[in-house]
């Protein structure tokens, strides 16, 4: 279920060619996410990245996710004896 949310959200990627030659790529809808480096491969790759860490903030912060329902049974806190 999360690696089919990944995918269908780097499939709506937009990438442009800037005019200092790097690349820069972001996914509609999907504010803060974004990634910036010198090949197009290296911005897919930092974008995918980026994605994964704002949805693991978003799971960790109990936020709403857009297009991904997520049931937990009890909500999991870490702590330290």
């Amino acid at each position: 279920m999360i690696i089919s949310f990944i995918d269908k959200k780097l499939k709506k990627a937009q990438y442009k060619l800037l005019k200092d030659g790097t690349y820069f790529g972001d996914i509609p809808g999907v504010d803060g996410v974004w990634a910036n480096a010198k090949t197009l491969e290296e911005c897919r790759a930092e974008l995918q990245e980026v994605l994964e860490e704002w949805l693991v903030l978003k799971i960790r912060e109990d936020d709403r996710i857009p297009g991904l329902k997520l049931k937990f049974g009890e909500k999991v806190t870490a702590g330290y004896a």
